[in-house]
């Protein structure tokens, strides 16, 4: 892959994941726990907790990929490898932990897919503002995940033959 393809696919990580960062702190800054119980009727604290726990850390893993990208587009020459490097990390902590919570409190649906329809899928009711702020953001993680997935097989396929 092209230096300058790589530069813009990192300029595009780095513009989504400033934004994401944004989106994310925003909900939790002004988000409670008082305040989703008063929203939602017939949720539980426990759930809400863990959900909010799931979104704390998906701030930070894109906060980590945001800096990484920050350094890599300020660092002259570019480097090829820190950024493939890069992009493979952010797909692997940022992206997949999206789709795929090792808290398990949401799913994704791949049949949603097909249907036009939202992925991501609640294991209990959650208040809308939760579910409005996961809709506001998954179409982007989709849009990055499609383009980083060749990193995820690329990268691997590179460290296989490394050894």
């Amino acid at each position: 892959m092209g230096n300058k393809l790589l530069e813009n696919q990192l300029q595009d990580v780095k513009s989504f994941l400033g934004q994401t960062v944004t989106d994310l702190e925003g909900f939790l800054n002004s988000t409670t726990i008082k305040g989703l119980e008063a929203e939602e009727l017939t949720g539980t604290a426990e759930y809400y907790k863990r959900v909010l726990s799931t979104i704390r850390k998906l701030t930070v893993f894109c906060e980590e990929g945001l800096e990484a990208c920050q350094v890599i587009d300020k660092a002259k020459p570019f480097s090829k490898a820190a950024a493939e490097r890069t992009l493979y990390s952010i797909y692997n902590h940022c992206i997949e932990e999206f789709f795929s919570p090792k808290s398990d409190v949401w799913y994704e649906d791949s049949r949603s897919a097909y249907t036009g329809k939202n992925s991501i899928k609640f294991r209990e009711n959650v208040p809308l503002s939760i579910k409005e702020l996961i809709r506001s953001v998954e179409g982007d993680f989709q849009r990055i995940r499609e383009e980083l997935e060749y990193y995820e097989t690329d990268y691997r396929t590179k460290m296989l033959h490394s050894k």
